[in-house]
């Protein structure tokens, strides 16, 4: 397997190869698409996605378009999270939100766009193996797997319950939707569909579901607690957020020093679920450590 930076250098150098062509009128659309893609990002959705495929004895080019997919459904969820609709945030990534510098109509639609052409690429990619059945099957397994958990009744429904969620009495049950749906299915996506392009067996899909799960609800409860106390300048935004909407965070129903526990718990839980694999699942115990400890 590769290292972390030696996957994300691959996802930067072609994440924008799966964007169709726009006519002249629409330029200013994919200039707005690109913009908030080229802005910056960890890039840990798509490396999950070529990581799992890799573990799994697949083909990473294979799995390429739909891990730059994942990264066009990530930010389109960020370009509308941002409008004055939704969080109103002005940075994102120390950097004009797109909404600031292309206006909230053309932000809009540069969500749309992503969202449509992470659709486009993909059922292209089933279809362009249509000749050997498996194949086929797998594919349409993973973009199923990405559309679902991106859609209503995964990131979409969880966004829908936070957004719903402003100023209501915050629950334990509430806050646990929004961890598993808004932010990781979007994380548990990228490693299941990569395992199914690789044509994995059941066992290997439950542990590392477990897995992906865990480091998914750990990473939301980091932000809660990043939105408490982490660094604006490393963050790349206003933090506080959270209080001044209203949110219902792990934070604001168990406490600053709960939620610390809680991560804690998680990252040991996602390292327990691939112990069986090994050392050969390195990559991915030490990068739930590693997302233990981020600042951003």
């Amino acid at each position: 397997m590769l290292s972390f930076d030696e996957y994300r250098e691959i996802i930067n150098s072609h994440l924008t190869d799966f964007i169709p062509a726009t006519d002249p009128e629409a330029a200013v659309l994919r200039e707005s698409m690109e913009y908030s893609l080229m802005v910056g990002g960890k890039r840990l959705r798509p490396v999950l996605l070529l990581a799992a495929c890799d573990f799994a004895g697949g083909d990473i080019d294979q799995a390429l378009p739909y891990a730059c997919c994942l990264e066009y459904i990530h930010t389109y969820s960020l370009i509308h999270d941002d409008l004055p609709a939704m969080d109103n945030d002005d940075l994102r990534r120390g950097k004009p939100t797109n909404h600031k510098v292309y206006g909230e109509d053309i932000a809009v639609l540069a969500g749309d766009g992503l969202l449509n052409t992470a659709a486009e690429v993909m059922t292209g990619e089933v279809i362009r193996h249509s000749d050997d059945h498996q194949a086929m099957i797998n594919h349409a397994k993973a973009a199923h797997e990405i559309m679902s958990r991106a859609g209503i009744r995964g990131m979409i429904g969880g966004q829908t319950a936070d957004v719903k969620g402003e100023y209501m009495e915050a629950t334990a049950e509430l806050v646990r939707f929004i961890e598993l749906h808004k932010t990781a299915d979007l994380l548990t996506a990228p490693v299941r569909a990569g395992l199914m392009l690789a044509g994995a067996d059941d066992e290997m899909l439950d542990a590392f579901t477990s897995y992906a799960q865990a480091v998914g609800v750990a990473f939301q409860v980091l932000d809660d607690i990043l939105d408490f106390e982490g660094d604006e300048k490393l963050i790349g935004k206003k933090v506080g957020k959270d209080q001044d909407l209203g949110k219902c965070s792990y934070v604001c129903v168990h406490g600053l020093d709960a939620a610390k526990e809680e991560l804690h718990r998680l990252t040991g839980e996602a390292r327990k679920a691939v112990s069986g694999y090994g050392e050969s699942a390195s990559f991915f115990t030490e990068l739930a450590s590693k997302l233990e400890i981020r600042k951003y």
